[in-house]
């Protein structure tokens, strides 16, 4: 196999770099420490920067937060965001009254449309032991024609995402999450209605990958003019399409042909996001995304004016009672059953 499946290698910053039809990716992962009553930490929080707490002091951030880590409420327009709980737990709670808790590999898909405000607060409901919280949130952009559509969420409950396993010829086992799309006989679930992932031809995948030791997988190839990056963020070394990688990189590789991976001498993970571009101009100012300056501007005005639906909440960093388990209540009423915790 020759480098040419790589198109090019580039570093893993915060938040990671990221190809049309993704705006934005970032990998948290944060060593919390035990609980205390509210929630937050059982620990002091002098020296860090209260508010904007983005440095990670003792391996952990409080983001936005004051009391909880996490991100009291802010607003969303023109694009969707998928969140990915792989350890901890998230709070959602939102401007049209749809609050939930997930976790434990569960993922949230919500599409925010036309606007909603969303806070998505970390609780520590450990007071005995650590609260470690390791999650991918990904922004996927909405084409100019659905950019305006209702906010909407869909829970992806950890049981219903797939997660096939391969066998190389050595015995070692590659287990493959699908998030998004599609892998060998396994398809994952339903997207919302509106995405750019629920239209056949985006070529939409979303995939977390974990590697024994030495073991060999091969990503199968999708459609001409799709792109694809392989982000490489945990392991000693990986191949990737011929490339040798002895340090965490994101390498963006033809999607059109077979992209052979080969782990080094210990575990190893991976997170792929593939999907063909929108191709339409992006107008991008924080929590908003749209095509033109002029719509950025309309989405300040109608934030300032409506505060997309109002806050319903009686603090802005809502959070559950910590023995709450898992669960999801829509913004027109529906409540989902809570998983088995």
């Amino acid at each position: 196999m020759t480098d040419s499946v790589v198109l090019g290698v580039k570093q893993l910053g915060f938040p990671w770099f990221t190809q049309d039809p993704f705006l934005f990716c970032v990998h948290h992962n944060d060593a919390y420490p035990a609980g205390n009553d509210q929630l937050g930490p059982a620990a002091s929080l002098a020296g860090r920067n209260i508010g904007m707490d983005f440095d990670g002091k003792d391996g952990w951030r409080m983001y936005h937060g004051d009391v909880v880590p996490g991100f009291p409420r802010h607003p969303h327009r023109g694009f969707e965001t998928i969140s990915i709980v792989r350890t901890g737990y998230i709070d959602h709670s939102d401007s049209l009254g749809a609050t939930a808790r997930i976790g434990k590999g569960d993922v949230q898909w919500m599409t925010a449309g036309k606007g909603v405000v969303h806070s998505e607060m970390f609780p520590l409901v450990e007071k005995d032991a650590p609260n470690p919280c390791e999650f991918f949130q990904i922004w996927l952009n909405l084409p100019r024609a659905d950019k305006m559509v209702d906010p909407y969420f869909t829970m992806l409950w950890d049981a219903a995402v797939p997660e096939p396993s391969f066998e190389d010829a050595d015995g070692r086992t590659t287990r493959v999450r699908v998030v998004a799309g599609a892998l060998a006989d396994s398809t994952a679930p339903a997207p919302p209605p509106n995405s750019w992932a629920s239209r056949a031809e985006a070529d939409i995948a979303v995939w977390t990958i974990n590697m024994d030791a030495n073991a060999t997988f091969t990503l199968p190839p999708a459609a001409v003019g799709t792109n694809r990056t392989v982000y490489f963020f945990d392991g000693d070394s990986m191949t990737i399409g011929g490339r040798n990688l002895t340090e965490h990189l994101g390498v963006m590789v033809r999607a059109d042909v077979e992209c052979p991976l080969v782990n080094g001498d210990s575990p190893g993970q991976l997170l792929v996001l593939q999907g063909r571009p929108i191709g339409e101009p992006v107008a991008h100012y924080g929590p908003f995304v749209m095509n033109t300056g002029a719509e950025i501007q309309q989405a300040m005005i109608d934030y300032r004016r409506t505060e997309f639906g109002g806050w319903p909440w009686d603090r802005d960093d809502p959070v559950h009672p910590g023995d709450k388990g898992r669960f999801a209540i829509h913004s027109a009423g529906g409540a989902e059953d809570t998983p088995s915790d």
